[in-house]
């Protein structure tokens, strides 16, 4: 899932530039089978990704401690238990952090670069908040789910610690997936008018 949401926001990086760069020609270019693809891809490389590790791990000799020691079955958790070489296994991780991890966070990086430049040329400032608007859902948690990510995946081993590897973990685990629909749907005018009136009932009941 964490590789499959990697590739989906970079592929949402995409969606946005061309949404902002080229608007007239956005549902020629976003159609329908563009999406399938790319959501198809997506599931079908992060599925492929944990196969193999899954796969490579399953083999391997677990002696002496049972019990991983993380909140979730995580593989560098996993890893830790076994009591035979591991570097081959370290090396496909590193691969597999390089190009679902690094890559994708290049060609959002390169996305954002060309929508900044539009969005710079755009004269009303009214149009440049709506352009701004249209990225700020996603580049919040691009933020939060890559940068807990990259701490997690590519950190020097030096740094490891339980508490440091669990809150990371749990960050782009759970709470960054959990945000997910608050961050996109917040940005729809129907949903922050239903918050708005959810919050002002409540805060007339506390009164009351």
């Amino acid at each position: 899932l964490g590789s499959t949401e990697c590739i989906l926001l970079a592929v949402m990086a995409y969606d946005r530039y061309v949404a902002i760069c080229n608007p007239l020609r956005y549902p020629i270019i976003m159609n329908k089978v563009l999406y399938i693809h790319l959501a198809a891809w997506s599931w079908t490389i992060g599925y492929m990704t944990s196969l193999v590790q899954t796969a490579m791990a399953m083999v391997l000799p677990f002696c002496g401690n049972n019990v991983i020691d993380h909140l979730t079955c995580e593989i560098l958790a996993l890893l830790k238990l076994v009591c035979s070489d591991i570097s081959m296994n370290v090396l496909i991780m590193t691969v597999a952090s390089v190009v679902l991890l690094v890559i994708p966070l290049l060609l959002i990086f390169v996305s954002y670069i060309f929508i900044l430049s539009s969005i710079l040329r755009i004269n009303s400032a009214e149009g440049r908040k709506k352009a701004f608007s249209t990225c700020s859902a996603h580049l919040t948690v691009v933020i939060l789910f890559y940068g807990s990510a990259l701490y997690m995946y590519m950190k020097p081993k030096s740094n490891n610690t339980k508490v440091s590897d669990e809150i990371i973990g749990l960050s782009y685990g759970v709470i960054t997936p959990m945000l997910n629909p608050i961050i996109y749907s917040l940005r729809n005018k129907e949903v922050k008018e239903a918050v708005k009136k959810v919050l002002k009932r409540h805060l007339h009941l506390t009164k009351i």
